[in-house]
Parts: C-alpha cells; structure tokens; sequence
C-alpha cells in the first residue's frame, strides 16, 4: 500500500476514534505543515502556530471527508488561518516577503528546478523560500514541501489552479537561482544537512490523541 494509501487509511481510523493511527497522521504530516507555518511566521512561533493547527486538526477531525491529498490541503488551510490569526495578533506581516499578486499566463519551464527541490527539505532553502513573493512561496511549499496536488493547492489559497502552477514554476525558478547565487548552497547541494527534527513545545501527537480522546467522551 502507497504512502497516500496509509495516510488515507489512517485518517479513517483516526476518526473512529483509533489513537494509533492519529499519531501516524500527525507523524506523517507535521513536518511539512511546520515547514509550511515557519515560512509564514518564522522559526520562533512556528511550532507553537502548528501547536494550534493541531489542536483544531483533532477537534474538527470527524467533519472532513476525503482522501490523502484532500486531508493535507486540509490541515495545511487549518495552519494558513492560525499563521495568519497569529499575525494579526501580533500586529505583523507575514515572513515571506512581497505582495500577493494573481498571477497569469504560463512561467517557462527550469532545468534547474530540479537542484532547488532537491534542497527543499532543509532549513537553509527554508529561509530561501521566505525571501520569495508570498504568492510564489506559498505555491511552492504547499506543492513540493506538502506535497499538494495544484488542485488542492488552488483551495486552500483561494486562487485558481493555473495562478498556482504559475506561481510555483516562478518561484522555483527564482528559488534556483538564489541557490545558485548562494557561495554556501551551490558548491553543496548534495551534502546540505537534513531538516532538523521539530521540538514540538506546547502540543505532541500523544498530547493531541489525549485531547481528542477528552472531546470524545465529552460528546
């Protein structure tokens, strides 16, 4: 069985109520959504905002309906509203630079693409992204960080399908040439360190299952 497979198959247990497999979707699934809320609200809060995301992930758990991908471009909107709650508390803009501008027509297609994704998964192009265009950051970390199709993408941004391939495309391309740029990424592409392992402060998978075990016997 497939990685969405299992994830999808978890889910479903989840909602029955299953502990082990919530804390197989949070295992699946939260280093990327932390990954996605450090580019909007950067390291210091980050994991106390997917702290939250979670918290609601286990509460409203019993009202999604869908699979994998729809799972994950459900917890990665879940995440996108408490970043954002969390920025109009504090009174700030989000990390990732620039406006967030629709996009149209079609980005050309990048040869060195390829080397960007393949660092996307550690902190150093973490803080590359964050120096994109919100709409190409976002783009692009919800489509190669998260792993959502445009689709799913498009729902939990708001925007069409094609306004995020293109965004994505440019911001993988820009993505690129800042690692190119990079006298620190471009001779070491191959040996960056892998993304470290997230400190989850204020909420884990097991606090998270006891939470909703709690809301459970509640209802």
């Amino acid at each position: 069985m497939g990685d969405d497979a299992e994830l999808t198959a978890a889910v479903l247990a989840a909602q029955g109520g299953d502990e082990a497999a919530f804390r197989k979707v949070y295992r699946a699934v939260h280093p990327r959504l932390l990954g996605y809320v450090r580019t909007l609200v950067g390291d210091a809060d980050a994991e106390d905002v997917a702290s939250e995301a979670w918290l609601q992930i286990a509460r409203d758990l019993g009202r999604f309906s869908g699979d994998a991908d729809r799972f994950r471009g459900w917890a990665a909107r879940i995440a996108r509203n408490r970043a954002l709650d969390h920025i109009r508390m504090r009174g700030r803009r989000p990390v990732i630079g620039g406006d967030e501008n629709e996009l149209t027509g079609r980005a050309a297609d990048s040869d060195t693409a390829c080397e960007a994704l393949e660092a996307l998964a550690t902190d150093r192009a973490l803080s590359l992204i964050a120096r994109l265009p919100q709409d190409q950051a976002e783009a692009v970390v919800l489509r190669v960080v998260v792993g959502l199709d445009a689709r799913t993408a498009a729902e939990t941004l708001g925007k069409r399908p094609g306004a995020v391939r293109t965004a994505a495309h440019r911001g993988l391309k820009r993505l690129a040439e800042l690692l190119g740029a990079d006298a620190e990424s471009t001779g070491a592409l191959d040996a960056l360190p892998p993304q470290r392992q997230p400190r989850v402060r204020a909420v884990t998978s097991a606090s998270v299952t006891r939470s909703r075990s709690r809301t459970q016997k509640d209802v």
